[in-house]
């Protein structure tokens, strides 16, 4: 086999394509023997080549999985050694490397069997020869055996520490260093809590910057990559590896942020490495006074312009806008100040992307930094109205942006200033440029879903400008069009009646679009449906709806994931303005819903294929075997399917809640999918599934009650309480658990004591590990203390607080033992350094709980006062 198998070996390296397809069919057949391998072997250490020799490696890399158990002992030593001795001696780079992608194939099976129990001595023994290239490899090895017995390292990893970090510093080799960094990224994923691997980790990051470094003034920035792959796998590890080095980190990610020589993509790690440790480090950027230096980098940033032949989404800009964000959320006291001073500096920039960056700037805060905008949104809304007339459409783009923000997020206050920014939203609307109107649309819809009957001088003038823009724009503007005559029917409500046929009449003619690039159309207009008819009411709508509620049913046909999303929620708008008169379409709607709760999330999985591609052997490797294993590298889902799982989550608790016990036939797969969707990855579909198992109850209880479904409602509470205290707990999303403790909070109000007093136990335990802080969703960081400044967690702590006065309110005085143990936690918020929000929330838990509670509350008022 050996002479016939080389001269294939040399036929396919071959320019000629039918050569090197007749040789591909003919090793594929011979490499089903196992006397393939030593043939193989052979070749490895003897062939001219060096070609040949790589080639014979990528082979035996994908055979020796199944024939390895087959192998002899004295065939499987005889590998063993061939192998060590092309790792070792082979002069060619690429040969050796492939060699050792072998070995790290073999030692998954030879090592826990004990049938090489050499091999990691003598990697210790090359790691430190003097020669370089014995050192390379011998970290490559390091680097491949982690993916197939990287377990067994473990105990390891304080006799590798000293040689990582030797080899991290190795004067005399940059390709040493480099392989060196390689394997500290490639072991991090073994790591634990232990006090010493923290250490190792620590004292490893000055020599991984130091090699960054090195590796970007050589023009090697696929190689620093690594680098910000490394520190996203410390900041995100439970153990705290990064300690004191996160200034270090924060000062090197900020030089290759700003550094404009440098690759757009190896920036952009640079970045989302800021933007990690903003999520998940904000103490200690707060406590080491970082945040001032990384906005004075991100901000500038911000004022960049993205070369043509970038993605949109790799642009610096865009990318500073989301750690902005980011920053604002986390750190809004800390970030406030500073983005106003930069907006109000730029804005009067000469130069009009710094002008645009001004008015972004401003938007991106909006959210985070709300209650910080109070005082200054006078200030702030004077700059975005003023750069909404600018001369440059760029700046005028990005004032309608923030303009939308403000109007989402700065809610109430923003509604003060209707008069003032009305007019100019519609000015705007008029633009020349699609890209003005479409942000336009946008902030006039965000502005206008909450004005109430402010709303009404302006809905004549509004309806008529938005009708005629509907007929006369292009899809695009047509989608953002609508969306904000939703807002304005939303507001408006009853004022609405007169202008209702009009738009509805014109939803039919979107309502039949078939054509890919039309169903996102099509999207608005079902939602535009929904929204109008809450806003006038089933009187109106009843009679009207059915040929509504065909073409949503047929829409959902069409296979759009962004159009069944809005025609889930279409359908939970008509279940709650028909209510029981829904039970006619749930037959039709109902696996609808299901189909869409139950769709696969379409993952998309990027495999790693370590050699034979970039060499050219991928053909040899297209047989019918399934012994190779190459790494999955990153998994994707699609986005589309979760808003599409979240809209049909929701759904099933609007049809419960609105039909009631006509619901009964699908209460069962309802709860099935609630159950699995209430542990779901994502939290979007958690959040829904949450407040949907409240209204299951609902549907349940309303069932005529005889032994049988009392016996089940006992059995459907006793299921949904025990989700949610474990969701108290143990999610991690905040706005999550805050609508479990508010669901707790409304069921148990609603019941008699009897009920819930099995569980009344287990949830004051959940609420005081709420109030000490010590859930899930509430430990943020690992490194680094806190430095005692702490603002309102308006999210999660106001619906916790609200459990207490639940619990007086079905205990009465039986609630005392209870209140013993959370009264202290509770407390400490009314206490420095928490702010006069804190203060206020609990002396409005404790007079609630007072007033429920009755005469046992007298043991706590003087500790209150």
């Amino acid at each position: 086999m050996a002479q016939s198998l080389e001269l294939l070996l040399i036929q396919f390296l071959m320019p000629d394509n039918d050569a090197r397809r007749q040789a591909e069919e003919q090793i594929r057949r011979l490499a089903r023997d196992p006397q393939v391998v030593p043939a193989l072997v052979h070749h490895l250490r003897t062939a001219k080549t060096p070609n040949v020799r790589q080639l014979a490696a990528v082979l035996l890399r994908k055979k020796i999985t199944s024939h390895w158990p087959k192998l002899p002992p004295h065939a499987k030593a005889s590998l063993k050694q061939a192998l060590i001795d092309s790792i070792t001696l082979d002069n060619s780079h690429l040969v050796r490397k492939a060699s050792a992608n072998v070995v790290s194939i073999i030692a998954k099976y030879a090592i826990p069997a004990g049938e090489w129990q050499e091999l990691l001595p003598f990697l210790f023994q090359c790691s430190q020869s003097p020669q370089e290239e014995h050192r390379e490899v011998a970290l490559i090895l390091f680097s491949s055996l982690t993916e197939t017995i990287g377990t067994t390292f473990q105990s390891h990893l304080n006799d590798l520490q000293p040689i990582l970090l030797k080899c991290l510093q190795d004067e005399t080799s940059s390709k040493v260093r480099i392989a060196a960094l390689k394997a500290v990224g490639s072991f991090i994923e073994y790591v634990n809590e232990g006090g010493d691997i923290v250490k190792m980790f620590r004292d490893f990051v000055p020599s991984i910057l130091n090699v960054s470094r090195q590796c970007l003034a050589n023009g090697d920035e696929d190689v620093a990559s690594i680098a910000f792959e490394i520190f996203d796998e410390l900041i995100e590890s439970p153990a705290p590896l990064l300690g004191d080095s996160v200034r270090s980190i924060v000062q090197f990610s900020l030089e290759v942020s700003s550094n404009h020589d440098l690759e757009i993509n190896i920036r952009q790690q640079a970045i989302q490495i800021i933007s990690w440790l903003v999520k998940f480090k904000a103490s200690f950027l707060k406590k080491n006074k970082l945040i001032v230096p990384i906005l004075q980098v991100m901000c500038p940033l911000l004022t960049e312009t993205a070369n043509e032949d970038e993605e949109s989404d790799l642009a610096a800009d865009r990318s500073a806008a989301e750690v902005i964000d980011t920053m604002a959320i986390n750190l809004p006291r800390h970030v406030f100040g500073p983005v106003l001073e930069f907006a109000s500096v730029s804005f009067r920039h000469i130069n009009p992307k710094f002008r645009e960056a001004a008015v972004t700037s401003l938007g991106v805060v909006s959210e985070g930094c709300s209650e910080h905008f109070k005082d200054k949104l006078e200030e702030c809304l004077k700059v975005v109205l003023e750069a909404l007339k600018d001369q440059e459409q760029m700046v005028r783009g990005a004032a309608s942006f923030a303009l939308g923000q403000f109007a989402e997020h700065l809610q109430p206050e923003i509604l003060s200033h209707y008069e003032s920014v009305l007019p100019c939203i519609l000015n705007a609307l008029e633009d020349p440029s699609d890209e003005v109107k479409e942000k336009s649309y946008y902030a006039l819809a965000a502005f206008c879903e909450d004005m109430g009957e402010d709303i009404l001088p302006y809905l004549e003038p509004l309806i008529c400008r938005l009708v005629m823009s509907l007929q006369s724009s292009p899809r695009n503007l047509q989608e953002t069009c609508m969306s904000a005559i939703g807002s304005v029917a939303a507001a408006a409500e009853q004022a609405f009646i007169p202008y209702a046929e009009k738009v509805l009449e014109m939803m039919k003619g979107f309502l039949v679009l078939t054509k890919d690039e039309d169903l996102c159309a099509r999207a608005r207009a079902t939602e535009v449906v929904g929204i109008v008819a809450m806003a006038v009411g089933k009187t109106r709508m009843e009679a009207i709806l059915p040929p509504f509620i065909e073409a949503a049913i047929s829409g959902f046909g069409l296979d759009y994931s962004e159009l069944k999303e809005y025609t889930h929620g279409f359908f939970s708008n008509i279940a709650e303005i028909l209510d029981d008169s829904f039970t006619q379409y749930l037959p039709h709607v109902v696996p609808l819903v299901f189909f869409s709760c139950n769709l696969d999330d379409g993952s998309a999985v990027d495999i790693d294929d370590a050699d034979g591609v970039d060499n050219g052997f991928s053909g040899v490797s297209s047989d019918d075997d399934t012994d190779d294993e190459p790494r999955v590298r990153n998994i994707s889902v699609r986005t589309g399917v979760l808003d599409e799982k979240a809209a049909a989550t929701q759904a099933i608790g609007f049809f419960a809640l609105h039909t009631k016990s006509a619901y009964a036939p699908y209460l069962e797969e309802s709860l099935k999918i609630l159950i699995k969707h209430s542990g779901y990855f994502h939290e979007d579909v958690r959040l829904q599934a949450i407040i949907s198992l409240k209204h299951i109850l609902t549907a349940v209880r309303a069932i005529p009650a005889h032994a049988d479904i009392l016996e089940k409602q006992k059995a459907v509470l006793d299921t949904i309480m025990n989700i949610y205290i474990k969701t108290m707990t143990e999610d991690d999303d905040k706005e999550v658990v805050a609508q479990a403790c508010m669901s707790v909070a409304d069921i148990v109000k609603d019941c008699d004591f009897a009920a819930v007093e099995l569980y009344m136990s287990q949830l004051a335990e959940a609420t005081l590990t709420l109030l000490r802080q010590e859930s899930c969703c509430q430990q943020v960081e690992s490194d680094g203390e806190d430095d005692g400044d702490i603002d309102h967690d308006e999210v999660l702590m106001d619906a916790v607080s609200d459990l207490l006065p639940a619990f007086a309110k079905v205990m009465r005085s039986y609630f005392d033992p209870l209140l013993a143990k959370l009264f202290d936690p509770l407390m400490k918020f009314a206490k420095s350094p928490h702010p006069p929000q804190d203060k206020t929330m609990v002396v409005a838990t404790l007079a609630e709980v007072a007033q429920e509670m009755g005469a046992p509350i007298s043991a706590y008022v003087d500790v209150c006062l």
